[in-house]
């Protein structure tokens, strides 16, 4: 039996060499006679500026914990970032492991949380904004990438969006998070760790600059590119319609980008986000992140900076993919093949719907 006929027929487990985890992938479930539905979802209609959003310009935000006066946002025209007022992690200081015992231990864990808005405009999201103003939140992660792993105790930069009310996103005024912390998280640490073995195995090769080349090759994976990025579902995907964006070149983080670099992110991400909304004629929700160099003040040459699309949805805009009972117990598992859906996100307009 061929790789071809297994892959696209047959159950079978995928290695995800990122984070050397295995999925289940069941093509032949897709003949189950419930296939959900594939109407088009009521499109949400949002005023440009909402005078009871926390995010706009000139409105005051949410009470800060304790009580207190409610901060105002200023009358920002581009981008806008601010401290999160409800962080996750807290500046604190510096504090030893508690251990209460073997099996039973804490560590005091200092971060700072902020928000970056992407536009004054409330009804707008990366698909349907300019590619001018993407290129400015491009300019915005950098910098805010920059002035946060200046910190002598920051070791990590998480950028991040969650879009969509599904994806638990409280309000949907363009906008994503930060999370700088002095410890390297759980997923990026796995991500190192392989990309090290892999560097330190192949003689200095670079894991995702071969793995790309193998998707350039190959084609059927390969979503859109342009000069300096391409958009592939990953072979291992995990979510129907996961994507990851991967540099040409070989650099560690947003601050070795080029001009022209950030210029054709902003563009890749347009175009991307363009095609998920198109898939289901709605505004998709899903979870993006980047990973790129830790900002603990080491060189990282094994670090390829890429960013991760999780988006929810399954077969239709009211339908999604749960990880319940077997993904929860044993590993994750999908049955719509990362072939196929690379083929519906290819074959989606780049024109906004």
């Amino acid at each position: 039996m061929s790789l071809a006929t297994v892959l696209a027929q047959r159950p079978h487990r995928r290695f995800n060499p990122l984070t050397r985890e295995w999925v289940l992938v069941s093509p032949h479930r897709v003949q189950r006679p419930w296939q959900g539905s594939v109407e088009q979802a009521p499109t949400e209609t949002r005023p440009a500026y909402d005078p009871g959003c926390y995010l706009c310009p000139g409105n005051e935000r949410a009470e800060p914990p304790g009580g207190g006066p409610r901060p105002r946002n200023p009358q920002y025209e581009g981008t806008f970032v601010f401290q999160n007022d409800f962080s996750a992690l807290l500046p604190g200081e510096e504090s030893e492991e508690v251990a209460g015992s073997s099996l039973l231990r804490a560590r005091p864990e200092r971060g700072v949380c902020r928000v970056v808005v992407f536009s004054p405009r409330h009804d707008l999201t990366l698909a349907q904004m300019p590619v001018e103003a993407i290129r400015a939140v491009v300019d915005t992660w950098t910098e805010e990438y920059q002035a946060l792993g200046a910190l002598p105790w920051i070791q990590h930069v998480q950028i991040f969006e969650n879009k969509g009310a599904i994806m638990g996103c409280s309000n949907p005024h363009p906008h994503g998070q930060i999370w700088a912390q002095e410890s390297v998280p759980g997923e990026p640490a796995r991500e190192l760790a392989s990309l090290v073995d892999y560097r330190e195995a192949h003689g200095g090769r670079c894991l995702l600059c071969d793995y790309l080349a193998e998707e350039v090759a190959a084609g059927e994976r390969l979503v859109c590119r342009n000069a300096h990025f391409s958009v592939v579902v990953p072979f291992w995907a995990v979510w129907p319609f996961e994507t990851m964006v991967l540099s040409h070149r070989h650099v560690g983080s947003l601050a070795e980008l080029t001009e022209a670099e950030r210029d054709a992110l902003a563009d890749i991400l347009r175009r991307l986000t363009t095609r998920y909304d198109n898939v289901f004629n709605v505004s998709f929700p899903y979870s993006m992140g980047m990973h790129q160099s830790p900002t603990d003040g080491a060189e990282h040459p094994e670090c390829h900076f890429h960013l991760h699309f999780y988006p929810p949805l399954l077969r239709s805009a009211q339908v999604k993919k749960f990880m319940v009972g077997y993904e929860m117990l044993a590993e994750p598992q999908r049955d719509i093949t990362a072939e196929t859906s690379a083929e519906r996100l290819r074959s989606r307009s780049e024109t906004h719907g």
